[in-house]
């Protein structure tokens, strides 16, 4: 077997050339191995993890298997997500697109961030990030955001950050053997065109996954 036939494959152009989407204050970047350890940090705070169907984070190897699978699932187009990046705390969080409809050209957009960080501004700005990104760059028409309906945290900042509140979804999201209820918000293109999100300078660069691109 010759030399060419061992070598690894080159990464496709997608992950040669990552997204970064850069705001005034913060960044989104792929997670990377070396960030495990952060993660573990940020998401072992039960408070943090409350209202998922995961978590809180015990052991390194969690965050180590989070962070090798999104790869995969950014090329089969089933999770884009990124750390959000303080340029003096390092990663305080996580944002992203999921439940990707590319024929429809919506998304479901998701974050959470260490406790230090809330009520910081920071969601606000990440939002202001990552709809540039799906509404701008990928294409989008319209993105969905869940809440516990006993959130009210959450559901807060979505609505403070423009998101529209269109009403509850009972029994939507299983977490072990109980069922949640969910208050769902949207947000479509021209609603984004008009709010003081898409106010805010973003610049994206490096190369989106193809299976994201819906336009």
């Amino acid at each position: 077997m010759s030399s060419a036939d061992t070598a690894a494959a080159p990464a496709p152009p997608h992950e040669a050339d990552p997204l970064v989407v850069t705001g005034p204050g913060l960044a989104l970047r792929y997670a990377t191995a070396a960030d495990a350890p952060r993660l573990l940090e940020l998401a072992s705070d039960p408070a943090v993890t409350r209202w998922f169907s995961w978590g809180p984070y015990s052991a390194l190897d969690q965050p180590q298997a989070y962070i090798a699978a999104l790869a995969g699932k950014r090329a089969h187009g089933e999770l884009l997500e990124f750390l959000v990046v303080h340029p003096d705390d390092g990663p305080v969080g996580v944002t992203g697109l999921s439940e990707l409809a590319a024929r429809d050209r919506r998304a479901t957009v998701g974050s959470w961030f260490g406790q230090a960080w809330w009520g910081s501004g920071v969601n606000r700005e990440s939002k202001a990030l990552v709809t540039a990104l799906a509404f701008r760059r990928l294409g989008m028409d319209r993105l969905t955001a869940w809440a516990n309906t006993r959130n009210g945290r959450s559901q807060v900042a979505l609505e403070r950050a423009g998101f529209r509140r269109e009403g509850v979804l009972r029994a939507w999201h299983r977490h072990g053997d109980t069922l949640h209820d969910v208050v769902v918000f949207g947000m479509t293109r021209p609603q984004w065109e008009r709010s003081p999100l898409a106010a805010v300078p973003v610049e994206v660069t490096g190369t989106p996954p193809p299976a994201f691109l819906t336009r």
